[in-house]
C-alpha cells in the first residue's frame, strides 16, 4: 500500500525553521495502528493523517499523531495540512477550508500568505504554585511574573501555562526530566501534558514548551495548540483584545513566528491563530 506524502515547515518564512510536519494522503484505510507506526517511523513532532477528501465542499477528515499517542487537536499540523491541501490538492487553492479532526470541525482561512485557524472556546482549570516548579527545576520565585497565575488551559489539548518575568529566566530554563514527568502525572487533567512557558518583554512574547515523551524531555519548536492555550490566558488575565507574534523554537535553533488576533467579548472567546508555511518535499510511503 502507498501513500502519497508531503512534507512542510509550519510557523516559519523560512525553509529549515519553525515545526516540520508530515502529511500523508489516502489514510483512510490505515488503522490506528499503523498510524501510530509511520508517526512513530517519521519522528516529527506530529504527522498528519488526511482520511477522507471532500473536493465539492473543500473538506478533509484529519487525524494528528505524535510519536507517541493521537491527539484531538494540535495547531501546527492543522496549519500546515491546511496549506498542503490548499496549495497542491483542492482545485483553484480555495482561500477557505474546513478540516475535521476529533474535537470537532475547524474552520481555515488564508489571507494572503498566512493560513489562519479559529480555535474551540477555552477551559480554564487548576491553578499551581510556583513553589511546585521551583521542586522540578532551576526556577526561583523570583523568576516567575507575579502578576498572572500558572493554570492548565485547554482548546481541545490541555497545556500549563507559566508566565516568566524575562527572556534569561526562560533561556537559562532547566528542568529535571523525572521530578517533571512525576509532577505532570499527578496535576494535568488528560493524557497529553504539557508546559508552556513564555515571557513578554519589550511588548514581544517569547515561549518553550516542554514535555516528556518516550521516556524523553522533548521540547517543541512551535506549538499552536499551546498557543491558543497562551492567547486565551491572556485575554482572560492581560487584555480583551490581542494581535501580536508569539516566537518559539529560538532556543533550539528552529525560529517560529505563530500568529495571534484575538477578543474576549462577554465571556465568548474569539482565538486565531495564523502562520506561514514552506514546502519542503513530496514522495510516496510504502505503508506495507
Amino acid at each position: 500500500m502507498s501513500l502519497p506524502f508531503y512534507i512542510v515547515d509550519v510557523f516559519t518564512d523560512k525553509k529549515y525553521a519553525g515545526n516540520q510536519l508530515a502529511v500523508f494522503l489516502d489514510a483512510g484505510n490505515l488503522s490506528s495502528e499503523e498510524m501510530q507506526i509511520i508517526a512513530r517511523e517519521i519522528n516529527f513532532a506530529e504527522s498528519t493523517f488526511v482520511t477522507n477528501l471532500d473536493f465539492k465542499n473543500n473538506s478533509a477528515d484529519l487525524r494528528i499523531f505524535t510519536p507517541e499517542h493521537e491527539m484531538q487537536f494540535a495547531g501546527h499540523p492543522i496549519i500546515g495540512t491546511s496549506w498542503v491541501l490548499m496549495n497542491k490538492i483542492f482545485d483553484n487553492s480555495p482561500d477557505e477550508i474546513k478540516l475535521n479532526v476529533p474535537i470537532g470541525p475547524i474552520a481555515i482561512h488564508k489571507k494572503e500568505d498566512l493560513i489562519w485557524l479559529k480555535a474551540a472556546q477555552p477551559r480554564f482549570w487548576d491553578v499551581f504554585s510556583k513553589e511546585d516548579f521551583t521542586s522540578f527545576s532551576n526556577l526561583k520565585v523570583s523568576d516567575f511574573e507575579n502578576q498572572y497565575l500558572i493554570q492548565e488551559v485547554s482548546t481541545g489539548s490541555a497545556f500549563v501555562i507559566v508566565p516568566l518575568n524575562s527572556k534569561r529566566a526562560l533561556e537559562n530554563l532547566v528542568l529535571d526530566k523525572d521530578k517533571t514527568d512525576e509532577w505532570l502525572k499527578r496535576n494535568c487533567k488528560t493524557s497529553h501534558r504539557a508546559l508552556y512557558f513564555y515571557c513578554i518583554e519589550d511588548s514581544e512574547i517569547i515561549s518553550r514548551m516542554l514535555c516528556i515523551e518516550h521516556n524523553q524531555l522533548v521540547e517543541d519548536a512551535a506549538t499552536g495548540s499551546a498557543s491558543t492555550c497562551l492567547q486565551a490566558f491572556l485575554l482572560k488575565y492581560h487584555s480583551p483584545e490581542i494581535e501580536t507574534i508569539n516566537h518559539q523554537g529560538d532556543y533550539i535553533g528552529r525560529p517560529s513566528q505563530i500568529y495571534f488576533k484575538g477578543k474576549l467579548t462577554d465571556n465568548e472567546f474569539d482565538i486565531k491563530i495564523g502562520g506561514k508555511t514552506q514546502f519542503i518535499a513530496k514522495g510516496e510511503w510504502e505503508a506495507c
